[in-house]
């Protein structure tokens, strides 16, 4: 049955559906059995400090939450929903998952505390079977209606009040003197201890969080239930340690964890209370985590099979499968697990969600997206500081515990990342890399210094996979710590405007399949050689712009006029340019020999150098051998060659070996032929005149006299950069 807004009148609303399920966790047992340890450890202003302290990092994240809450449309899954839309699936997932769990198995420690006080009772019970049915219980009333859920919390609430009510009309003991901040001698436990004991208790906000799928107006909702939910808990928090030091005395709030019993009006009441907030709490996680694993199942974060996981049932979409699937886990957990052990970690993961909350608000807010425009609004360092909070927090619960959480949500989000997910919504990641690279790009200078030098490259490769070598050459070179883009120049007579996005999209998808991170480009023009030259004249943002070109040879002799004309073109705009020449499509065979033939440090030489020992940082060529070829026209000019180059070697810390060779009457094409037959790559140095006259018949020649070699890269730095400095 829906209302006339077309909401179904089954959705819950601000007191049902987030403050009273919140309220019920937050008034859980460490307010009837820790409370009154902590103040017979520091006393009532200690005790009062701990109170606000943790309040307050929760008070911030709620202001993050209200912040989100009110700038989107809020759906099923909660916490998890909040992070996913604005962070992304992966960060959203890695959180969401372990959240998931921390719920579930939350509901294990709520039951085994219910069970631990009925034996009390009845001291022949197992305490595992009076779990599991309880847990039995509580999970067919989730399954049958939330409303009828709901509606039993305020029974379970009554009761908690009644309880309380006994405690303040209660007396006190007698000889008690209020205890402001000293301590006991001996084995006190210190404020920081204590501030970890307590703080579990003031994250029960996120019960109410997770409930937004079921709430009419989550905006609303949200913000509203959660500051009203803190506000209660936090007066009846303030208020207990107040009558708990001006009734009993420090032995006593130290050695009796059910001390609230001894100076209540009725004792009976306390008991029932913490039944109450026992199995209020377990039912809190017991509708929340069915919800997250519902709102994760239908983002497609786990495999089709558990799809069944994510359907909802009836006019209150209930996730009954995802229910029972949680009910089966609770239950293996009490009979099987060691809930003390996994205690700590589980606790993290809730912290863990909450500073990511606060992130998430933060980034938003600091990134002023047009798409951001909550209702409620905060300034970003409130958010950062509640995130910092949260950390500091973990931290100082348990070091080991927080460490063993984030590697285990690091690793979620790695395995979610490999999977490359692809959301149906944006989120704010692309901001975030704009302000970034806003930010990298104004203060990157544009003459840089040579000791900072990579090689950010432009490869005229065409169609990828047609001369796949040239990206695979850029790929070695850049190793993931430069730029390379690569482009495509198609005949703008033929192809149309609206089809190049088009080729971009197919060029990217084709690179990703090969696990190559390249920009592309794709630009029509006349001819290849036109566009090439417009291509370098006009790509690049502010000072990041290519400064090397590779491309591939040119065979057809038509070509080698408007070729040579481009390689000018490119020479003159100070880019450097490396050609590769595989005339037989051998490739790089086995990445082991790469033979530089050298003519000194300046310029070609220096470059070749930088470019091989990028190279053989790579896994590709780390075994190759680097071999600095040098010819010399006579045995006195190696003698002097073998000086100057030894010491200029050892400077340069590259570890190539070198040699020099005498020509006698050998000319040097002869030379090379023979000393480069079998090598994988042969770098060779290009010359250019100045104005680029007679360079159309110069590498016309060159390619002849070279024919025979193996793959060939020709070098000709064209950049203003003493490249040599880079060696030094």
């Amino acid at each position: 049955m829906k209302n006339s807004t077309g909401t179904s009148d089954r959705k819950l609303g601000t007191i049902g559906g987030v403050f009273i399920p919140s309220l019920l966790t937050m008034m859980g047992v460490i307010m009837y059995l820790r409370l009154g340890y902590i103040v017979g450890n520091v006393g009532l202003i200690g005790t009062l400090t701990i109170i606000s302290l943790a309040t307050f990092i929760i008070f911030l994240s709620s202001l993050s939450i209200a912040t989100i809450a009110t700038n989107t449309p809020v759906k099923g899954g909660g916490a998890y929903f909040l992070i996913s839309r604005s962070l992304g699936i992966e960060i959203g997932g890695a959180v969401g998952i372990p959240l998931y769990f921390a719920q579930a198995f939350s509901i294990s420690f709520y039951i085994s505390g219910f069970s631990e006080s009925m034996i009390s009772i009845f001291p022949d019970w197992d305490p595992r079977y009076i779990g599991m049915v309880t847990i039995f219980l509580l999970g067919s009333l989730a399954l049958f209606s939330t409303n009828a859920t709901i509606k039993a919390q305020y029974f379970i609430l009554a009761i908690i009040g009644f309880s309380l009510l006994s405690l303040f009309l209660g007396r006190p003991m007698e000889g008690v003197e209020i205890k402001m901040w000293e301590t006991p001698t001996g084995s006190s436990v210190g404020f920081w201890p204590l501030f970890a004991l307590f703080f579990p208790a003031v994250t029960g906000i996120i019960t109410g969080v997770n409930m937004s799928g079921d709430l009419k107006n989550p905006a609303r909702s949200l913000p509203k239930g959660t500051f009203m939910t803190l506000g209660v808990s936090y007066l009846i928090y303030m208020g207990l340690p107040i009558i708990l030091a001006s009734r009993a005395d420090t032995s006593t709030l130290l050695q009796d964890p059910l001390v609230m019993q001894r100076i209540s009006w009725w004792g009976g009441a306390i008991i029932l209370g913490l039944w109450g907030a026992s199995l209020s709490s377990a039912m809190g996680a017991l509708l929340g985590a069915p919800r997250v694993l519902q709102a994760l199942v239908n983002d497609r974060i786990f495999t089709k099979q558990l799809n069944i996981l994510g359907k909802g049932a009836g006019l209150e979409k209930i996730p009954r499968a995802g229910t029972v699937f949680t009910m089966a886990l609770t239950m293996l957990a009490v009979y099987f697990l060691n809930l003390d052990m996994i205690a700590p970690i589980l606790t993290m993961f809730f912290l863990t969600t909450y500073a990511v909350l606060n992130i998430t608000a933060g980034i938003e807010r600091f990134l002023r997206s047009p798409s951001f425009r909550p209702k409620f609004k905060i300034h970003w360092f409130f958010s950062l500081l509640g995130a910092v909070g949260c950390i500091a927090a973990m931290f100082l619960i348990n070091p080991l515990a927080t460490i063993s959480a984030m590697v285990v949500i690091s690793l979620i989000f790695l395995w979610l990342k490999r999977r490359r997910m692809e959301a149906t919504w944006g989120d704010v990641t692309r901001g975030m890399y704009l302000t970034l690279i806003r930010y990298a790009i104004m203060r990157l200078s544009k003459d840089a210094h040579p000791k900072s030098w990579r090689p950010n490259l432009l490869v005229l490769s065409g169609s990828p996979n047609k001369r796949w070598r040239l990206i695979e050459f850029a790929n070695d070179l850049t190793q993931a710590n430069a730029l390379f883009t690569v482009s495509t120049i198609l005949p703008e007579k033929s192809v149309g405007q609206d089809k190049v996005l088009k080729f971009e999209k197919q060029m990217s998808d084709y690179l990703q399949r090969r696990n190559v991170q390249a920009l592309v480009r794709v630009i029509r023009a006349a001819n290849p050689f036109t566009g090439a030259a417009q291509l370098v004249d006009a790509y690049g943002l502010g000072p990041l712009v290519p400064n090397t070109i590779l491309l591939g040879d040119t065979k057809e002799t038509k070509h080698h006029t408007p070729y040579a004309k481009m390689i000018d073109h490119f020479h003159q705009s100070k880019k450097n340019v490396l050609i590769v020449q595989d005339d037989d499509n051998r490739g790089f065979r086995h990445h082991r020999v790469i033979d530089i033939w050298w003519g000194g440090l300046k310029r070609n030489g220096s470059l070749m150098i930088i470019l091989a020992y990028l190279l053989k940082n790579t896994p590709k060529w780390y075994r190759a051998t680097v071999n600095i070829k040098m010819v010399v026209a006579s045995e006195e000019g190696r003698v002097d060659a073998q000086k100057n180059l030894d010491e200029l070697f050892s400077q340069m810390r590259t570890g190539f070996q070198y040699q020099i060779l005498v020509a006698k009457i050998e000319s040097f094409w002869d030379i090379q032929k023979r000393e480069s037959a079998n090598s994988d790559l042969v770098m060779m140095g290009l010359g250019f005149s100045r104005g680029g006259k007679g360079f159309e018949e110069y590498y016309s020649k060159l390619k002849e006299n070279t024919a025979s070699l193996p793959t060939k890269v020709f070098v000709l730095a064209a950049q203003d950069i003493a490249f040599e400095e880079v060696l030094r």
